[in-house]
């Protein structure tokens, strides 16, 4: 790594295994953006795996954000206008300290966003406040989504035109690849990487943990919010996969078509199965990886539990209202009222013809609230989020450390918005970045102090896991047990943290082991 004075300020030259990336300080670290990790998906190879990146002779300016994957500009993530949408997305950005000649720990994120919209270019995960306080080497990347990442044509494919399978998790898996073949030269230990990721992005990482194509990648993973049991079979993909040649107006015998196809039409059809499906079938997803004997072998929370997953640290938790944010929105990407949620347990008892309809019962009885608003959501709540996440906290605890958290906290004004800690508004406390919304009215009326405080904690507790892989800090926070049977350990995280054990027992108790999801 080479220090250059320019008129831009102090940059950072690194030569990588395809050519030479110019970095630029930000803060104390320094900041490279929009390097390829694998070529542009285009024309015959739109719907194939990605490939390596071509290389460069001329330095290679990383000042901006790469493009952003082709999705909708109006959806509910906001997304700088000034970033260019383009297929050839396939970038990652670094942030990392002054290198001193040890290796650092590596923290990669993968974004959220149902696998159909969202960016590494979002402000709010700006890895430069992470990569200051903990002394380390922070990724975030893009891959592709929506009808391009997540879409299964697979049963289309001819010789004509060949389609493969979870595409979007193997752009996932050649940037980990990458982050192994170069990260070093940015000041990175490739043998001490922790992928992150909340949502549809923690998704991914319990799916890439089951994934023996992502096997040594990463040493140790941290998940939020992750609807892990959103992961279909090949049936269910080949259904979705003739709606979408419905919306395009496109038949079989022409399925070439899709390869030249201007990508807006793509994303439309795309964003059209995105909502019409979990509308039509609540609790289920438009889009998402698909169980197809490659990449994803089986079912990736059964996979856990049968001791399939990769035997590694993880941190694991949900948030207390994740399905608040839905209803605000007024979204079916979740069940929010008390017909769909009811809808939704009669799909899963159809889509389980081995389970009894006392158990369906059994776990309706456990929320006397379930025909009031709040009930309903935390049904949801438990369904799409708590209960995967703690089946395979559960299972997984067994071969590997575990650690479970439940994040509570929530400023005076979310919870007087009745918003509370719902969906994701956990992630400006993991990447201390608050105020990244155009009229962010989380402080509103007050509590910047205290939130201050918890993002502090938890900051800590994510690198120290990253450092250590034990997620202790040494500035007096409330000790973080592991997640152990019988006490099942949980932090509660909030204006105070708490060490509780199996606050969710009685949850536990209704539901169960058994696996409910959708096939």
């Amino acid at each position: 790594m080479i220090e250059v004075e320019t008129t831009g300020g102090t940059t950072r030259s690194v030569d990588t295994a395809y050519g030479e990336a110019i970095g630029y300080r930000d803060g104390d670290v320094f900041a490279w953006k929009g390097i390829p990790y694998a070529a542009a998906p285009e024309g015959n190879f739109r719907f194939r795996a990605p490939r390596p990146p071509q290389p460069w002779t001329e330095p290679r300016e990383c000042r901006s954000f790469g493009a952003i994957a082709p999705q909708s500009r109006n959806g509910p993530v906001p997304i700088d206008q000034a970033i260019p949408m383009s297929e050839d997305c396939l970038s990652l950005n670094i942030w990392a300290p002054e290198p001193d000649g040890t290796p650092r720990p590596v923290m990669v994120w993968i974004h959220g966003g149902a696998y159909s919209i969202g960016s590494s270019a979002q402000s709010v995960y700006d890895g430069r406040n992470l990569a200051e306080l903990g002394d380390l080497v922070v990724v975030t990347i893009n891959y592709r989504l929506g009808a391009f990442g997540f879409l299964d044509l697979s049963s289309l494919t001819t010789e004509d035109a060949v389609f493969e399978t979870n595409l979007g998790l193997r752009d996932q898996i050649a940037a980990l690849e990458w982050v192994q073949q170069c990260i070093a030269a940015f000041g990175g230990d490739p043998e001490q990487v922790t992928v992150f990721g909340e949502s549809s992005g923690g998704a991914s990482i319990t799916t890439l943990m089951t994934s023996p194509k992502a096997d040594g990648l990463f040493s140790q993973a941290i998940v939020q919010s992750a609807p892990s049991t959103s992961v279909y079979g090949p049936e269910r993909a080949a259904v979705v996969a003739s709606r979408f040649l419905e919306l395009i107006d496109v038949t079989p015998d022409r399925i070439d078509e899709l390869l030249s196809m201007d990508f807006r039409k793509l994303v439309a059809a795309g964003d059209t199965l995105c909502y019409e499906i979990p509308t039509r079938s609540p609790g289920t997803l438009g889009l998402a990886p698909v169980v197809d004997g490659d990449v994803v072998p089986r079912y990736p929370v059964a996979a856990f539990q049968k001791g399939h997953a990769h035997r590694i640290p993880l941190i694991i938790g949900t948030n207390h209202d994740e399905a608040s944010i839905f209803r605000l929105m007024k979204s079916p990407l979740m069940p929010v009222t008390s017909d769909t949620v009811s809808e939704m347990f009669r799909a899963i008892a159809n889509d389980h013809a081995d389970l009894p309809a006392f158990r369906v019962a059994e776990i309706m009885s456990a929320y006397p609230d379930r025909s009031k608003p709040a009930g309903a959501l935390a049904m949801s709540r438990d369904a799409g989020f708590r209960m995967p996440s703690l089946w395979i906290a559960d299972a997984h605890s067994r071969h590997a450390p575990v650690w479970v958290y439940r994040f509570d906290h929530a400023t005076p004004m979310l919870r007087a918005a009745r918003i509370g800690a719902g969906h994701a508004t956990e992630l400006p406390y993991v990447f201390g970045n608050f105020g990244t919304l155009n009229r962010d009215p989380t402080f509103w009326l007050g509590g910047r102090k205290s939130a201050t405080a918890v993002s502090a904690r938890i900051m800590k507790r994510w690198v120290a896991f990253a450092r250590h892989g034990v997620p202790a800090t040494l500035d007096g926070a409330k000790h973080w047990a592991p997640y152990t049977e019988p006490r099942w350990s949980t932090l509660v995280i909030d204006s105070q943290d708490q060490l509780v054990d199996d606050p969710d027992s009685a949850m536990r108790a209704a539901w169960g082991d058994k696996v409910l999801g959708f096939s």
